[in-house]
């Protein structure tokens, strides 16, 4: 369900284009833009808070790869004045630096909040939804 002003729905949409183009390049700076600085992530039941921490453990997360092509669709979106909630299906073939290869269809389920005009990430709680890997490893 997609509920809101519509230019607030397409800023949030952007948003995740962003977040998606900093993982692909792996791009801590561009990354960070995402967050509140206040914000928290729930990366398979660890949470990091703070957007320093945050981009902190992403950067140690992302060093072991090799490449990453990320996608992500949001599949709901919705505002209630300078708050949203929305969900958002991912995508992602991981390339490891130690040659293995993992495909991860995966949600996250996510809180937001406008921050002099622009969307940002609250809070982020990321799952898997399903996993292949080509070695079967």
């Amino acid at each position: 369900m997609f509920t809101g002003p519509a230019e607030d729905r397409q800023a949030i949409a952007e948003l995740n284009g962003v977040y998606a183009d900093g993982v692909v390049r792996k791009n801590a700076e561009t990354w960070a833009t995402v967050w509140a600085e206040d914000a928290a992530w729930d990366f398979f039941g660890n949470l990091f808070e703070g957007r320093d921490a945050i981009v902190g453990f992403w950067e140690q997360a992302m060093s072991g790869l090799e490449a990453v092509s990320f996608h992500c669709v949001p599949c709901m979106i919705d505002i209630t004045g300078d708050t949203a909630t929305s969900r958002v299906q991912t995508q992602e073939i991981l390339h490891m630096k130690d040659g293995k290869t993992r495909v991860v269809g995966g949600l996250y389920e996510d809180e937001l909040k406008k921050i002099d005009g622009q969307w940002l990430f609250s809070h982020r709680k990321f799952g898997i939804v399903a996993e292949y890997n080509p070695e079967g490893n």
